[in-house]
């Protein structure tokens, strides 16, 4: 374990809520606890295992990972500015009124480590913004919505993004396991997902999961766990609808991730206290039992279903009817839609490749740039692998050159699975790089996200696995 402390950049942020100060010295407790982490980059990504009681992994995360969630925590407070008008310490405090006592206490224990964590490296947070920060997804796409109708009327609900993923199992994959993939699609400046975890807490199941510098759960909800649980999401396009007296989603998700055993007890868990923030179709599998299934969380309505033979798909768009009529604003068959196009696709690949699916072939799909509106092989935001950027096109609902799309592809079986490793390639699942200076110069419009967008080269597929050190071959 290297210890690892850049911070030249800090002094020019000291306008940001997040406040530099000098590194402190650390007490034995705390090396001790460092000595048991680990931290490597390999192929674009930043590989973190950590271990212990929630304030040793915490400290150990905080620590180790303090510039990128510095980082982080800059962008996420310059775009929601940008988009809402509104200060991020505002939010913070919004989120303190309604989140804060509703966030179980070992994820508590855990946020209060990251806290201290950051401040032993030179970094002041509180509790509270890790918090915000932690739920901006539901906070910004779901509770601001709902709130800013109370503000001066009627606003147009801001695009969820999207992500393009399946699950297959029995006749439908090679070897009759199960295969699951994933690609994210974000806006560029939000594409900081870039650290794999790996975390064995004292209590409940270790997980490796997908995440971004300084949150306890995913955001892009790719995970396996220790129970043989595999995980993934795509959240349900067109939703509104928040509860504020709900339990963060999370949190929610932390805990079904490490606490379940089972699909049943894992959605059980997230379903508990369900707030509607961040709405989601999750698509699981249990590799001892070769089950899979889709849970639709809306916030009034869920739908689920299990096979033992079969496939789902994510593309954004409900297939439980009840949530599609009455949670969104979403009619299922305008296919120049992304999310319509990009189902029809998934469908396509689904029927061709039966009985031949295995991971070579859902790296293929994540990557696909097939247009089922066009016809044709087309990049685009109508494509799996999402190139908004590229399209000149709305793609139904999304703004032209939009700088947005795939920053990363996932996949796992079952062999891999049970040995607690997957696949993952960092930035287009094709493979194509991606230049913030060249798109900027073409595309001035987004000149606010200068000190935002960041530059993604190509990078290979490489694969992790939980507990493994630097240097591990890929």
């Amino acid at each position: 374990m290297k210890r690892r402390i850049v911070f030249a950049f800090l002094t020019l942020l000291v306008g940001f809520s997040v406040s530099a100060h000098e590194p402190g010295v650390l007490n034995p407790t705390q090396k001790a606890w460092l000595e048991r982490a680990e931290l490597h980059h390999k192929a674009g990504w930043i590989y973190l295992h950590i271990e212990g009681e929630p304030a040793a992994r915490g400290f150990q995360y905080g620590y180790l990972v303090a510039p990128e969630i510095r980082e982080s925590l800059r962008v996420r407070q310059e775009q929601w500015k940008y988009e809402s008008g509104m200060d991020w310490q505002w939010l913070v405090e919004q989120s303190q009124r309604m989140l804060s006592s509703k966030v179980d206490a070992e994820n508590l224990a855990e946020i209060d480590g990251i806290v201290e964590g950051l401040k032993a490296a030179g970094v002041r947070v509180s509790r509270e913004e890790l918090i915000a920060y932690n739920a901006i997804f539901e906070l910004k796409w779901y509770w601001w919505p709902e709130y800013r109708k109370k503000m001066g009327g009627e606003f147009p609900t801001p695009a969820k993004q999207s992500c393009s993923s399946f699950i297959a199992n029995g006749s439908f994959t090679a070897d009759g396991g199960i295969v699951l993939g994933h690609n994210t699609m974000f806006l560029y400046p939000e594409a900081d997902f870039n650290v794999i975890l790996d975390i064995a807490p004292v209590k409940g199941h270790r997980i490796l999961m997908q995440t971004a510098p300084g949150w306890i759960h995913s955001g892009t909800d790719f995970f396996i766990t220790d129970a043989g649980l595999v995980g993934s999401e795509t959240t349900i396009g067109g939703f509104s609808g928040f509860d504020e007296n709900g339990i963060p989603e999370f949190s929610r998700f932390r805990r079904a991730t490490q606490d379940a055993s089972s699909i049943e007890e894992w959605c059980t868990i997230i379903k508990r206290g369900n707030n509607g923030g961040y709405a989601n179709a999750w698509l699981l599998g249990d590799v001892n039992s070769n089950e899979i299934a889709r849970l639709e969380l809306g916030l009034k309505y869920v739908g689920f279903e299990k096979k033992k033979d079969g496939y789902f798909v994510g593309s954004n768009i409900a297939e439980d009817l009840k949530i599609l009529r009455f949670e969104t604003n979403n009619d299922g068959t305008d296919i120049r839609r992304s999310n319509i196009a990009r189902r029809v696709r998934w469908k396509q690949l689904m029927a061709r490749f039966a009985g031949k699916i295995d991971l070579a072939m859902a790296k293929g799909f994540e990557a696909d740039h097939y247009d089922s509106y066009l016809q044709k092989e087309s990049p685009g935001g109508r494509s799996l692998c999402g190139h908004f950027a590229e399209d000149p096109q709305s793609s139904g609902s999304e703004v032209p050159f939009n700088p947005s799309g795939t920053f990363d592809g996932k996949v796992v079986d079952s062999r891999m699975a049970k040995q607690m490793s997957f696949a993952a390639r960092w930035g287009f699942a094709c493979g194509t790089a991606f230049d913030a200076t060249h798109f900027l110069h073409e595309h001035p419009q987004f000149d606010w996200m200068s000190s935002l967008l960041k530059s993604r080269p190509s990078q290979p597929w490489t694969e992790f696995r939980s507990g493994e050190k630097a240097g591990t071959s890929q």
